[in-house]
């Protein structure tokens, strides 16, 4: 069994920054691609950024300049900085992870989500 656990959400002001973290533990063998998704009251879970296992990362247009996805495999953790918030990016944030576990299956897991709020 593997758990992802974020942490980092809050209450900022428009301009400001935030750093998201997610840690995953249990029985993992490895973990390839590492996620941001986030869901904004009334509509659909969307892609905010992505890393690969290589380092590659892929951003939303809408956060493309503003939001930094990284990764420390060490820890089995990723990360999202965010800055020049805006409104607009007030959601649930989730984190998500494909992870090979020691049984040799490969899973997707998704963390609990951290509420970003952004007030202008």
């Amino acid at each position: 069994q593997v758990q992802l656990v974020e942490s980092g959400g809050g209450l900022v002001q428009a301009g400001g920054s935030l750093r998201l973290s997610c840690a995953a533990s249990g029985s993992i063998f490895s973990i390839n691609a590492m996620g941001w998704y986030r869901q904004a009251p009334g509509k659909q879970r969307e892609l905010v950024a992505v890393i690969t296992s290589g380092g590659s990362t892929n951003y939303a247009d809408s956060v493309k300049g503003r939001f930094t996805i990284s990764r420390d495999n060490a820890r089995s953790s990723v990360y999202l900085q965010m800055n020049s918030l805006k409104p607009e990016d007030t959601a649930v944030y989730y984190c998500n992870m494909d992870v090979r576990t020691g049984s040799g299956r490969a899973y997707l897991y998704w963390g609990q989500g951290t509420q970003v709020t952004v007030s202008s």
